[in-house]
């Protein structure tokens, strides 16, 4: 039985994979060069929720999660959740969509709204460690990194949307290292640590 269950796993990997990579084709021909950074954002975004599923996924089969088994999978939450939506308006504002205007989106408190809500998936990533079977600890940082990606993005004006992709490019990059701290999967920890550090650099080029 256990053997079955693995070879019908191993198909429905494969599976997801051949759905991926040919929407991943198709969007790589029909896409012209000139909306390859909007495109670029999207892609980032979907790497960012993957590693939101892997954690949330991880924490809901895996009832042995030690303490820092449960930060990384808070952690991997919020970067990949502030990740997703962050990349979503970052393609919105590329692509000119009326939804996300590509002036920057301003109001009174923004800025202390999002430090309250980075404050908040932190101190719910505490609670998560030290009560692991709150598992409403961790909804709240989904909702919160959810919700602090799109305010993150939405103040920035569209033509500086090209570095805030990188950042966000980096971000996916810290997000799957996060989610292979949580699996101890040293390939992961190592491609993400490449690609946070490498988006790092190219963003303060890019803003130099």
């Amino acid at each position: 039985d256990l053997e079955q269950s693995y070879l019908v796993s191993l198909v429905w990997i494969a599976v997801a994979l051949l759905i991926g990579a040919g929407i991943g084709l198709i969007l790589a021909v029909k896409v012209p060069m000139t909306g390859m950074p909007q495109m670029v954002g999207l892609l980032n975004g979907f790497g960012g929720m993957a590693s939101l599923l892997v954690a949330c996924g991880n924490y809901v089969t895996n009832q042995s999660l030690v303490w820092h088994v449960l930060l990384t999978t808070g952690l991997a939450v919020l970067i990949g959740g502030v990740t997703f939506t962050g990349s979503l308006v970052a393609f919105g504002k590329l692509q000119g969509l009326k939804i996300t205007p590509g002036r920057p989106i301003q109001f009174a408190g923004q800025k202390p709204l999002i430090a309250l809500l980075l404050l908040l998936c932190l101190a719910f990533s505490g609670i998560l460690v030290m009560q692991p079977d709150q598992g409403w600890a961790l909804a709240v940082i989904v909702a919160a990194a959810l919700m602090l990606g799109i305010l993150l993005v939405i103040g920035i004006g569209g033509a500086d949307m090209p570095v805030v992709v990188s950042l966000l490019n980096s971000y996916s990059g810290l997000a799957a290292a996060m989610a292979g701290f949580m699996l101890g999967n040293q390939a992961l920890i190592i491609t993400g640590a490449l690609v946070g550090a490498s988006g790092l650099i190219l963003t303060n080029i890019m803003c130099k």
